[in-house]
């Protein structure tokens, strides 16, 4: 069974991991406060919010089970070799139960608040539904082998499906809008944040292990960090350079009202 070689690197990736925890749960408030201030969902993308659950599901069912399952550990290891570390950690667990939880109400939350007309579009619920289809397809096919590591594996890989897919809509709403008005920077800025903590995570364990087969042997979580960086970089672009929220400039005094102003106050007024 892997451990560490070095405490001080152990401890390391625990701080590394648990700030990744931190800036990806927090990235969800930004966006779930602008919400309720303005009771609005205008301007957040419905199609991003339901692929992001379906996304944020399989993460979950795929870190539970590698982080819970003997079985697949076992698997695991013989497949990698009975020295390397299960590459799932317990923030993972606890972070993918608080998104699919924040997520799950964001959605609440497009329920009950005005929409401005927009809606979930049939090609995001087609795909979220040929998704699921094909996870139940695998899960037949994985149970009389007991293929419990692979099973995983298809999970994984239809959360970094989603992750690709989820951010297009958002994108493309905010390059045909010239705006990000209603799409919360604040939770970019933390899911970055989260991203490149998480990679660092990574990258403290693979040098401790003298070893990169984290990286491969959970590639899930590799393409994840990858993927989310590359979209966030891409809002951030998109808010701060390409559609910058117009501040509201103060018109001048008409003339008229100027010229009828007195230009000696008198002493009575003094």
């Amino acid at each position: 069974m892997g451990s560490w070689n070095s405490s001080e690197m152990e401890v390391l990736s625990s701080v590394l991991g648990w700030i990744a925890f931190c800036a990806w749960s927090i990235s969800f408030y930004p966006q779930v406060i602008l919400n309720f201030k303005r009771k609005s969902v205008v301007g957040l993308n419905f199609d991003f919010v339901v692929l992001n659950l379906t996304k944020h599901s399989s993460y979950l069912i795929y870190n539970a089970s590698v982080f819970f399952s003997s079985a697949l550990q076992r698997q695991y290891r013989q497949k990698y070799g009975s020295d390397e570390m299960i590459p799932v950690a317990a923030n993972d667990v606890a972070f993918s139960i608080h998104a699919v939880v924040l997520t799950a109400f964001t959605l609440f939350q497009i329920a009950i608040y005005d929409r401005g007309g927009q809606k979930v579009s049939r090609t995001s619920m087609s795909i979220v539904s040929v998704a699921w289809l094909t996870v139940i397809v695998c899960v037949f096919i994985a149970i009389p082998k007991h293929s419990w590591l692979w099973l995983a594996s298809c999970f994984s890989i239809l959360q970094v499906i989603m992750t690709v897919i989820k951010y297009i809509p958002q994108a493309v709403m905010n390059f045909r809008r010239k705006s990000t008005i209603g799409f919360s920077i604040g939770n970019i800025l933390l899911d970055l944040l989260g991203g490149l903590t998480n990679y660092g995570q990574m990258a403290v364990q693979s040098i401790d292990q003298h070893s990169w087969v984290n990286f491969y042997g959970n590639i899930g979580k590799t393409l994840l960090s990858l993927v989310s960086i590359f979209f966030d970089l891409l809002f951030i672009l998109q808010h701060y350079v390409l559609y910058p929220a117009k501040t509201t400039v103060k018109p001048p005094p008409s003339p008229d009202l100027v010229s009828q102003e007195p230009l000696v106050i008198s002493s009575e007024h003094a």
